[in-house]
């Protein structure tokens, strides 16, 4: 996807989503230059949204965060919905031991979708057996770190250098000399940073 449509997705929402990394920390920033929607009449004022029109809104800046379609979207509310607990806390849980999302977490990444195609082009071990899906999920235990031979690439080329300032999630444990990560726990609500409202969500998929 090009760098500028990445961008619009987060000024059709309003807000910075961090879909683009360092980049949106800095005066580049879309949302920094051009706080408001694309498109020709993007700096009319906006009217305000009907209760659909909040809970799309809302279902739709998740998908843009975590980088999922709308199947994988619904399709784990349906389990969260299924399972015994807080389906809000579930879904979110769900979405953040994605194995592309743990990759991010993990700063192996600058932004999600970069984690989908690092996983998808073969370059992560997951318990000794490398793997392409970017929707596998991680449990308790499970063993993450990149390919030896993916390490001399130019994809991961300075990383141990800028691992050294970071530090992901406390469910995640780092060995920043190997590059290499045990999943210490589930992640709780209180281990994860969200600005969605998720129970507009549920509403949605409720209705």
């Amino acid at each position: 996807m090009l760098r500028g449509a990445v961008c619009k997705k987060c000024r059709r929402s309003g807000e910075k989503l961090f879909l683009r990394g360092e980049r949106c920390f800095t005066p580049k920033c879309a949302m920094v230059k051009k706080p408001y929607p694309p498109g020709t009449h993007g700096k009319k004022r906006k009217s305000a949204l009907s209760e659909y029109g909040s809970q799309l809104a809302e279902k739709q800046k998740l998908r843009k965060i975590y980088n999922v379609n709308e199947a994988q979207l619904k399709k784990y509310f349906k389990e969260a919905s299924r399972s015994k607990g807080v389906a809000t806390e579930i879904l979110l849980v769900k979405l953040e031991t994605r194995i592309d999302n743990a990759i991010f977490r993990l700063g192996f990444a600058e932004s999600r979708a970069k984690a989908r195609q690092i996983v998808s082009h073969g370059h992560i071990v997951l318990n000794d057996k490398k793997i392409d899906i970017p929707s596998i999920h991680i449990k308790k235990g499970d063993t993450i770190r990149i390919k030896k031979s993916s390490l001399v690439g130019p994809l991961f080329n300075g990383l141990a250098i800028k691992l050294k300032k970071y530090n992901p999630p406390v469910w995640l444990s780092l060995d920043k000399e190997n590059l290499s990560a045990n999943v210490l726990s589930a992640p709780s609500k209180d281990d994860i940073e969200s600005n969605v409202d998720l129970q507009t969500i549920v509403e949605y998929y409720s209705r």
